[in-house]
């Protein structure tokens, strides 16, 4: 089937078979009139072919349109997927960052905790009467409060504490001034004698010792409490031979003349 031009219409085919050539012969009436009705016919066919390529054309279009919108509101959905995916995760590491710092806080009190506990059992460094030495933790708190008690005035009490640490560590670095100060208390409770054996022990074990002029003159101190005054004047005579340039043995000096 011969298709015309869309441009071709009913009026120019109209114009062109009565145009005065074909008046003049080429058609008579009634071929003319079947041309014409012919062209009508062509004209419908052209029409109507025209009418379902574009209804073609708008359900293709409409289909492809509907595709278009089903392929957005996947790509929406894929989209808000996603962003409920990434806020979890930032949920999922806020947590994460949550509970690390919770740890690393745990790990440092847990190591603090063993610090301190290693620095419980750990020597440390004292310094008493000029001298320095290393010391238990536990020794030098028991060391301590018995002189805590001995400054409070409570004699009988800081003797048994004093006695008690020396028990304990026979070899402490404390133990001159633990015997100097046990000597101490024991005259405070007016037990002269042991205090002269504490006193001794200072000047005999320790000699170089800061105590040891300070004991002599203690020992010389309970004699005349005892009434002793002769052993108290050798114990000065001792004092002034070894220590002479002491303090205590100026003070044993002044003590030697108010014995004679």
């Amino acid at each position: 089937m011969n298709v015309l031009p869309r441009w071709l219409s009913a009026a120019s085919i109209a114009c062109a078979l009565f145009s005065p050539a074909a008046h003049a012969g080429l058609f008579d009436d009634d071929e003319a009139r079947k041309a014409i009705l012919d062209l009508r016919q062509k004209l419908e066919q052209i029409n109507e072919q025209q009418r379902v390529r574009q209804a073609e054309l708008n359900a293709q279009m409409a289909e492809q349109i509907s595709q278009l919108k089903r392929s957005l509101l996947d790509l929406n959905a894929q989209i808000e997927t996603l962003r409920a995916d990434n806020a979890k995760l930032r949920g999922q590491e806020e947590q994460t960052t949550r509970e690390v710092a919770e740890l690393q806080r745990r790990v440092k009190d847990m190591q603090q905790g063993v610090d301190d506990r290693i620095r419980r059992f750990e020597p440390q460094k004292v310094s008493v009467d000029g001298r320095e030495f290393m010391a238990d933790p536990d020794e030098k708190k028991l060391y301590e409060d018995a002189m805590a008690i001995f400054r409070r005035g409570e004699f009988p009490a800081a003797a048994g504490a004093l006695s008690s640490f020396q028990k304990r560590y026979p070899s402490s670095g404390f133990n001159e001034s633990v015997l100097f100060w046990l000597g101490n208390a024991q005259y405070g409770t007016r037990n002269y004698k042991d205090a002269i054996s504490s006193f001794r022990a200072v000047a005999s074990q320790y000699p170089d010792g800061a105590r040891a002029p300070e004991a002599l003159l203690s020992i010389a101190n309970c004699q005349v409490e005892l009434k002793d005054p002769k052993s108290a004047r050798r114990t000065i005579d001792e004092l002034l031979k070894q220590y002479p340039k002491s303090e205590a043995a100026q003070a044993g000096r002044e003590r030697l003349a108010s014995l004679r």
